[in-house]
């Protein structure tokens, strides 16, 4: 296997409490006068056994992308020993230029960077662009440990089961700050209602006593690798506002496929803190209510898998369930009572029945559309030697210009000339499937 890291980073011009757009409102944010968690990712990468290439997918605001990038390149020219490529608005608008040019059309909602779902699905574009047959994505606040964590990303990937399924798709499992596994969420009296700490650390438990693979109820999207057969078949959903690496999950099984869980693949997972619960919370009854709305749209459509919430306990069946709306109501309410941030979580408690449901209601049909096309959009693109070409041609010139002169190691090419860049640092290498022993 041949992967590529992709590590999507969020600057902004300052740390904001709440963001206007739902999509465009993150967990958290490095503002550009601050250092952020990116460079401290890098550091740890840098021990890891066989890494290759890396992809930085740079989202900010409109107002800040070209500082942003400068950043992040400043960031990774500290690192010449990682071969490091930025993605940031200018190749974002080559991808864009390219997909009209072979009839595509402009996907700046599907395909970009805003909005959890375009982001990753941005960086699958370039990863099947630039001819790698995996993916392995990590978050900018996490930090790897294990020399051999690109080793075990890769364990079982591209392989059969005994009983002959592809294991396209895994996922492995954050430690935090306490070195555990488990969620902190705490079990109070407010949370009632919002069990889902509570159930994921049940789900969790049985999950890492079992074989070392195994199929997933819940995804970390700082530590997944995806097979090509997977990415290319299956998008994430852009119009998700959080929670699209579990989402994804759903769109596998969906199409007939699964995410699997590797309980011997981790990280560390160090983010800076919320800064704001009723911000986030408000993200969560949006984001759970369009995924309930989705998955009862699913089962109109007779070309899907049905995938009920009984086959998803005990964590996340219970939120994808009837009365969901009801239990944000309330638990939003209870929160105003307890938590800080009273005002975010009534604001959080009335976007249940008022905008959230509106939200859903006029999306959930939105990705099934994008959905269909996709398939044929990364045959067109894979491989593609004139967007290769440019995407290179345009990273390496603002390393140069931000470093004085490129990067062999990085570009793999001290003076790439268009024509052969399409040939710089890329080696698609092989899969073969050989059957594992594996739980099913």
């Amino acid at each position: 296997m041949n992967p590529v890291i992709v590590i999507p980073t969020y600057i902004s011009a300052r740390r904001r409490k709440e963001g206007g757009n739902i999509l465009a409102t993150y967990d958290h944010t490095t503002p550009l006068t601050q250092a952020g968690e990116l460079g401290r990712c890098l550091d740890s990468l840098q021990k890891v056994q066989g890494l290759g290439q890396i992809a930085i997918l740079v989202v900010s605001e409109p107002s800040i992308e070209n500082q942003a990038a400068e950043k992040v390149q400043a960031i990774a020219s500290q690192f010449p020993s990682l071969n490091v490529v930025v993605i940031g608005a200018p190749e974002h608008a080559l991808i864009q230029q390219r997909m009209e040019q072979l009839g595509l059309g402009r996907m700046n909602k599907e395909i970009g960077l805003s909005g959890y779902g375009a982001v990753r699905n941005l960086g699958l574009v370039v990863a099947n662009t630039l001819g790698f047959d995996s993916v392995v994505f990590v978050d900018d606040d996490e930090i790897i440990e294990d020399p051999d964590f690109l080793q075990r990303a890769m364990y079982g990937i591209g392989k059969l089961t005994k009983k002959g399924i592809p294991i396209l798709a895994k996922t492995g499992f954050y430690y935090n700050s306490e070195g555990t596994y488990l969620s902190k969420s705490m079990d109070k009296w407010y949370n009632h209602f919002w069990q889902q700490g509570k159930a994921f650390n049940k789900w969790i438990t049985k999950a890492m006593q079992g074989p070392r693979l195994s199929r997933s109820n819940h995804v970390c999207g700082g530590c997944l690798a995806l097979h090509k057969e997977a990415f290319k078949r299956v998008s994430f959903d852009p119009w998700i506002p959080r929670g699209e690496d579990l989402d994804y999950l759903l769109g596998l099984r969906m199409y007939g496929s699964d995410i699997w869980f590797d309980n011997q693949w981790s990280l560390v997972h160090l983010p800076p803190e919320t800064p704001s619960e009723g911000t986030r919370f408000r993200q969560d009854i949006f984001r759970w209510l369009y995924e309930y709305r989705k998955m009862e749209y699913s089962r109109t459509q007779i070309d899907l898998m049905q995938v009920k919430p009984s086959s998803l306990e005990p964590y996340p069946g219970p939120f994808l369930e009837p009365g969901i709306k009801s239990r944000i109501r309330t638990t939003a309410f209870l929160r105003s009572l307890a938590r800080p941030d009273k005002k975010a979580y009534r604001k959080a408690a009335k976007a249940a029945t008022g905008e959230a449901t509106t939200y859903a209601q006029r999306n959930c049909s939105k990705y099934f559309e994008f959905q269909f096309v996709w398939p044929e959009l990364m045959a067109r693109i894979e491989n593609d030697k004139i967007l290769r070409t440019a995407l290179l041609q345009s990273a390496a010139n603002r390393q140069a210009s931000g470093s004085g002169q490129p990067s062999q190691q990085r570009t793999r090419a001290a003076n790439p000339a268009p024509a052969d860049v399409a040939a710089v640092g890329i080696d698609p290498g092989s899969t073969t499937e050989i059957r594992l022993n594996i739980a099913d």
